[in-house]
């Protein structure tokens, strides 16, 4: 069947990719650099399993910046556009989720409208209602940023807000497509499927706040980080998984997330969420201090990246911990391979790698490369298990 993903970002082109082997899937994005690539077979994101299957795998897909081209007789509208955060109001930014459901429904008002974009409790719910539909439904994605599609081939779950026989459908087209076949299918309301995204995510940077904070103890109070944390996962009902210390959780979907978790809940009691979210911010102005304590001159940022193999930088934990020590006074440098800019806000970006050890006093790094063994003495980071 036809299927047209709207946003080629890590959701929706890990989706295209996935559906294009057993479906006609068209792809649009307003930028027409990531079209050509995706055409010519060249993912324009790091991730080696679409790497592999553009390079291997026969698929029936096209990218398009002609969002009509795409929708016209679609049986299925995936929208994966970015929601970002707006502070001022405390709510996810849904207006490019607003713009496709109101061309879909004016174009193609029999398609089945599948949001993927992170929203709101109780968006589609309200939508349905305004545009007098049940053809707009919500399935929550739980991908990794450089590993979307190998998510989507071995999917923990697969959950879909619908009871009615389309939605039954689309979860039947995502486990075709896996490798995995034996996943946990959930159906249920629209409304509780966003709520287990943002739980879900809420949770997890639950876990990474816990372990920041057990770690932020134990560095002052000089005690060994790590031995506790092997200590405490070894309790299997806690487990010895997702325990590395950072500066803190980052990335497109736990920050923003979380805040608008914390505003769903602006008249329902809570301490947890309001502390998980108010963590984060400590563990980057402990992070800063430290630093700073040291009293360099010349800050080197090794790597904006969040982990290893991902060239995504949104909203990395270390930028917050940047702006921090620049607000000191202090100068900051960067060395960045993923950046073409010569700076990255007013900070240089040093293209040489030796030349950035020489110049920088301190050296930051959220997780630890093999590349700056030879300036170990100069390094600042918590990545005590050298692991994501």
């Amino acid at each position: 069947m036809k299927i047209a993903v709207i946003g080629a970002g890590y959701v929706g082109l890990s989706l295209a990719v996935l559906l294009s082997q057993n479906n006609e899937v068209i792809i649009v994005d307003i930028i027409e650099e990531k079209v050509d690539l995706i055409n010519k077979r060249i993912s324009p994101i790091l991730d080696h399993e679409i790497s592999d299957f553009f390079s291997n795998n026969k698929l029936n897909l096209k990218a398009t910046i002609n969002f009509n081209e795409a929708v016209k007789d679609a049986v299925f509208v995936i929208i994966a556009t970015p929601t970002n955060y707006d502070e001022k109001v405390n709510y996810f930014d849904t207006s490019s989720v607003d713009s496709v459901i109101a061309n879909t429904i004016k174009l193609n008002p029999n398609a089945t409208i599948v949001i993927k974009s992170t929203i709101p409790v109780g968006f589609t719910k309200s939508r349905q209602e305004q545009y007098r539909s049940d053809n707009i439904i919500f399935s929550p994605e739980f991908l990794r940023e450089g590993k979307a599609l190998c998510d989507n081939l071995y999917p923990s779950r697969i959950i879909v807000g619908s009871h009615k026989d389309a939605g039954k459908v689309f979860a039947g087209l995502l486990k075709e497509a896996a490798i995995n076949k034996d996943v946990p299918i959930l159906f249920m309301d629209s409304t509780e499927a966003e709520a287990v995204k943002l739980f879900s995510n809420t949770y997890l940077a639950m876990r990474v706040t816990f372990f920041n904070e057990l770690d932020t103890y134990a560095e002052i109070r000089e005690l060994d980080a790590k031995s506790i944390i092997e200590g405490v996962g070894l309790d299997s009902r806690i487990g010895s998984h997702y325990n590395n210390p950072s500066f803190g959780y980052g990335g497109y979907c736990l920050p923003k997330d979380t805040k608008q978790l914390l505003a769903n809940y602006e008249d329902v009691p809570n301490n947890l969420i309001q502390a998980i979210v108010e963590g984060n911010r400590t563990r980057k102005d402990h992070i800063a201090d430290m630093i700073i304590k040291r009293k360099p001159k010349v800050v080197g940022v090794h790597r904006l990246v969040m982990k290893k193999d991902s060239d995504n930088f949104r909203h990395s934990s270390i930028q917050g911990v940047m702006k921090r020590i620049k607000a000191k006074g202090i100068k900051v440098i960067v060395y960045e391979p993923a950046l073409d800019e010569q700076y990255f806000f007013n900070s240089k970006v040093i293209k040489d790698l030796n030349e950035f050890k020489k110049i920088s006093d301190v050296i930051i790094a959220n997780r630890f490369d093999e590349e700056l063994e030879d300036v170990k003495d100069k390094i600042y980071t918590r990545d005590l298990f050298r692991k994501d």
